[in-house]
């Protein structure tokens, strides 16, 4: 799959809507845009060298080549060539290419954003900046926020530790934001460099798992609020910029920390995937997901697009199982996933924006934009667009 091209952004920002008394605001997201590292490989060429980083030279690479094959991936983007990761030393070293690599990853994508949103850097009122493979302080947002002249007096929250369902997690409190500052404009910025976080050495399932899954990319998602709902959204005639969340769930599993998340050492963030995950999602997900839509009076059936999180090949079947959804409803996640991998919390927003850009859905239909993460826990947030 191709990424999709950028339209355009719009010659000017629409005027943000006076909230009617007694209406409750919706969050209407202006604009998403994803930028991706010029390293670009196919699957089946990443293979044997991330053998070499991960398993010594006499083992056996029979299972490595299997995870590889059957991850649903296609083709990445890496933050370095390929070749210049088995010359990172230490965290350190690779905390500092996540920390270069990502500034001007993350630059790209806010201004990439704000231009189509028809918005200046200026105009950003709060920045949310996610990332769970790298840290900092000053965080990553301080650094970037006068490379790309945001105001001052911004308002800025950097967030890690949610990995995978950051992505949701934070159009959600955005959205949270924004109607409580029904005129505010919001930004959620995603760094995800996944590939600086391989652990070399390490055989592991996890760790192999994760070097055939995950790839490095930035999304940017542009929230504006104010906007009134009265239950007739894309009636009026007029298209706005991207569909409007109308709603948001957060949920906890309990006794289930130890499923996903980082084991934090001397090498920096070991990855850990319970291989019970999938298992977990085809029991509890569908009784979450159904008992949130049925408290805006609809059901999985009423949901015409489903922008869920591309964990893995087996994740996305225990979802699709859970919900019994049709056999092409999470199409735009695979192809996701194929086409530059498992990016973290910037997976949900690359979706939407292939959404959005190459099969627009239809005024007034609902959709559903979903996530998993280390806790174990899940985010959803109802769109309509």
């Amino acid at each position: 799959m191709r990424v999709p091209l950028i339209a355009d952004p719009p010659s000017s920002p629409q005027p943000a809507a006076a909230p009617h008394p007694g209406v409750p605001a919706v969050t209407t997201i202006a604009a998403v845009h994803t930028a991706l590292p010029p390293h670009r490989y196919r699957q089946e060429d990443l293979t044997e060298p991330i053998g070499d980083l991960c398993l010594v030279p006499a083992a056996d690479r029979a299972v490595l080549r299997r995870l590889h094959a059957s991850a649903g991936v296609r083709t990445r983007h890496l933050a370095l060539p390929i070749e210049r990761y088995a010359a990172l030393r230490d965290f350190r070293e690779s905390n500092e290419a996540w920390l270069t690599t990502g500034l001007g990853l993350a630059e790209r994508a806010l201004t990439g954003a704000l231009a189509r949103a028809g918005l200046a850097p200026a105009d950003v009122d709060l920045l949310v900046c996610a990332s769970i493979t790298g840290v900092a302080a000053p965080s990553l947002d301080a650094r970037l926020a006068g490379r790309v002249g945001l105001r001052p007096d911004v308002k800025r929250l950097p967030v890690f530790g949610l990995g995978c369902v950051a992505g949701a997690a934070g159009l959600a409190r955005v959205h949270d934001y924004l109607r409580g500052h029904p005129g505010g404009t919001a930004v959620l910025l995603c760094v995800e460099l996944c590939s600086l976080t391989l652990q070399k050495g390490d055989d592991s399932r996890a760790n192999l798992v994760a070097g055939a899954l995950f790839g490095d990319g930035v999304a940017a998602l542009v929230a504006r609020g104010a906007r009134p709902y009265d239950g007739d959204d894309g009636d009026d005639g007029a298209a706005p910029a991207g569909p409007v969340v109308i709603a948001t769930r957060s949920h906890l599993y309990p006794g289930t920390e130890h499923l996903l998340g980082w084991d934090v050492g001397a090498g920096g963030f070991r990855v850990v995937i319970d291989p019970a995950v999938p298992a977990l999602v085809r029991r509890d997900l569908g009784g979450q997901v159904r008992g949130f839509l049925a408290e805006h009076g609809l059901d999985t059936g009423d949901i015409g697009t489903w922008v869920c999180h591309p964990g893995g090949p087996k994740v996305l079947d225990a979802v699709a199982e859970a919900l019994h959804l049709p056999d092409d409803a999470l199409d735009p996640a695979r192809h996701s996933l194929a086409a530059v991998g498992n990016m973290s919390s910037a997976s949900v927003l690359h979706i939407l924006q292939g959404v959005t850009e190459t099969r627009r859905p239809e005024p007034g239909s609902w959709g559903l934009l979903m996530a998993m993460g280390p806790g174990f826990c899940s985010e959803l947030v109802l769109l309509r667009w």
